[in-house]
């Protein structure tokens, strides 16, 4: 499969990756933090710095540096982008 059609979830995004978020998943007050964060359909994000015990991960998003916790990250639907593309 091409890499800029493959979707996956954000928790499986290895670092320094860029990708566009494609669906949240959440529900409720956890799906409007995320949205409240920038990260809604269509943004670009790139996952930058993991924590030393590998939970939570920062991603770049809109200029701002947010940390997910894994759980949340796995409701986060997104494509790849390859390498050297934009939206």
């Amino acid at each position: 499969m091409h890499p800029t059609t493959t979707i996956q979830t954000l928790a499986d995004v290895p670092l320094g990756t860029r990708v566009i978020v494609v669906r949240i998943n959440n529900q409720g007050a956890e799906r409007r933090r995320i949205y409240d964060l920038g990260m809604t359909p269509g943004t670009e994000l790139v996952a930058e710095v993991c924590s030393p015990l590998g939970d939570p991960t920062a991603y770049r998003v809109r200029d701002a540096l947010i940390a997910l916790r894994r759980e949340q990250a796995a409701q986060i639907e997104v494509r790849l982008i390859a390498a050297g593309a934009s939206q």
